[in-house]
């Protein structure tokens, strides 16, 4: 996304909801809350939003009009869990744009991959219910992209590929190879690993790509992590915790831990705290996400924009229905690679 605004600001093009959140430096959901006159929103950050978009011209999509003239003007965003942080924030940047566009917008919770083929199959007769989907970190077949193709249903995913539609990344294996690295940096030796779900009916492939760079991140500085050291998370609070009590039970247990999410590494935190041990001190913890409350707690993690992700895909989408790409032919295209960036914070340290 290049950077666009007015002459005021020094920049060129119109203005778009992302450029008013990067100036404001808030997420475009706070941008779209802001400007809404939506609740939950600091008065603060409301002025300097609303002074941000007066000084880049901001005005909503001018294509949003033509585009309420399309068949149901609602746009789908199907996530495997709705309580979930990373999946709300997702959703929030995705109903941003979404709004900004013209399109209602519905959310639905999916919870197998029977679910999935369910709701996306010829029958269900998506069509007349949403002129275009947006599916976050769950598969989609070839087959399911070419058939929305068909029924001229547009498709935009996030850390799944289908067919030729547009999608947005996060270099998982790149994600485990840099907590590896880091950790191994810091001079640690016994380094864990909080993963997954142990039983995953929608064969969520995030943990697998995060482990294989972390395995790898290992490999490189000679250390091989043990069966002992993957404990399952479930990517909540609960299972973080669950998780650490197993491995602090251990006869000789880690003095590093990987969470593949910052919420499991919330929880590891509540176990050593429980216990007394010292977060980057006795234990370092290191999460992934950089999760609203990250910097309350002081948790060390590798941040991913999570709220772009859903906000770029929801742009893909969108570019796709205006530009009347939807049902023509099709070309694959490339994923947008969304960053990461390694945040340090207090609960990693050098081993003691």
């Amino acid at each position: 996304m290049g950077a666009v605004g007015m002459s005021g600001s020094g920049l060129r093009g119109r203005a778009r909801i992302e450029d008013v959140a990067r100036a404001s430096e808030v997420s475009v959901a706070t941008v779209s809350r802001a400007l809404r006159g939506l609740p939950n929103v600091a008065e603060s950050t409301r002025l300097r939003v609303m002074a941000v978009a007066a000084d880049l011209h901001y005005q909503p999509d001018p294509a949003a009009a033509r585009l309420a003239a399309g068949r149901t003007r609602t746009v789908i965003v199907m996530v495997p869990h709705l309580a979930s942080w990373y999946f709300s924030t997702v959703i929030a940047g995705a109903e941003a744009v979404c709004n900004e566009s013209g399109y209602e917008f519905v959310v639905v919770g999916v919870g197998s991959s029977t679910e999935c083929t369910r709701l996306l199959a010829d029958t269900t007769h998506l069509e007349r219910r949403a002129d275009g989907v947006i599916i976050v970190n769950i598969p989609v077949t070839d087959e399911q992209d070419a058939s929305l193709h068909e029924r001229r249903v547009a498709l935009s995913t996030v850390g799944v590929r289908a067919g030729g539609a547009p999608s947005v990344f996060v270099d998982d294996n790149a994600v485990g190879h840099l907590a590896a690295t880091t950790l191994a940096g810091l001079g640690h030796r016994r380094i864990a690993m909080l993963s997954g779900q142990d039983a995953d009916p929608l064969n969520f492939a995030v943990p697998t790509r995060r482990a294989m760079g972390f395995r790898a991140g290992l490999a490189d500085v000679g250390l091989t992590l043990r069966d002992d050291f993957v404990v399952g998370g479930n990517f909540g609070i609960d299972g973080g915790r669950e998780a650490a009590v197993r491995l602090l039970d251990l006869p000789e247990p880690p003095t590093a831990v990987f969470a593949m999410s910052d919420e499991m590494a919330f929880g590891a935190l509540m176990e050593l705290e429980h216990r007394g041990l010292r977060p980057g001190v006795d234990v370092s913890v290191l999460g992934v996400d950089d999760h609203d409350a990250a910097r309350v707690v002081g948790l060390s993690t590798i941040r991913q924009d999570v709220g772009s992700q859903g906000a770029t895909a929801a742009r893909s989408l969108v570019a796709e229905m205006s530009e009347g790409r939807v049902g023509g032919p099709t070309d694959r295209v490339e994923p947008i690679m969304s960053p990461i960036e390694l945040v340090l914070r207090r609960t990693t340290g050098p081993v003691c």
